[in-house]
């Protein structure tokens, strides 16, 4: 006897705003800054309340590391994400075409002559 196939979803696991807050260091505030400025991708319920994906605790370790790296404000590290994200579908996109080999790719190296005073 053969059982029928069911698709199986997913289990995403859903932190509400003050657990996500807690768990990334945040404070609440600043979790909903985040989301303002689009820095992190959150879902609403029926009464308005945040609610993350556990993988967006990366990305908020992410911006905190970029934050103190490059001493930017939150509004330009967006922008900084972006570029970032962006570069990475390019260089998915490059070794995902066949024939690609990375070894042939050409390198510069930086121009010595040029002294800094």
């Amino acid at each position: 006897m053969t059982q029928p196939m069911t698709t199986r979803r997913p289990v995403v696991s859903l932190l509400r705003q003050d657990e996500f807050a807690r768990r990334s260091g945040l404070h609440p505030d600043l979790v909903r800054r985040f989301v303002a400025l689009g820095l992190l991708r959150a879902s609403r319920d029926a009464n308005g309340a945040l609610w993350f994906t556990v993988g967006q605790l990366a990305a908020v370790a992410r911006i905190e590391r970029l934050r103190t790296g490059l001493s930017l404000n939150y509004t330009a590290l967006g922008l900084v994400v972006d570029l970032l994200d962006r570069v990475q579908e390019l260089e998915l996109a490059l070794s995902a075409q066949p024939g690609r080999d990375r070894r042939r790719t050409v390198r510069t190296e930086p121009d010595r002559s040029v002294r800094w005073i």
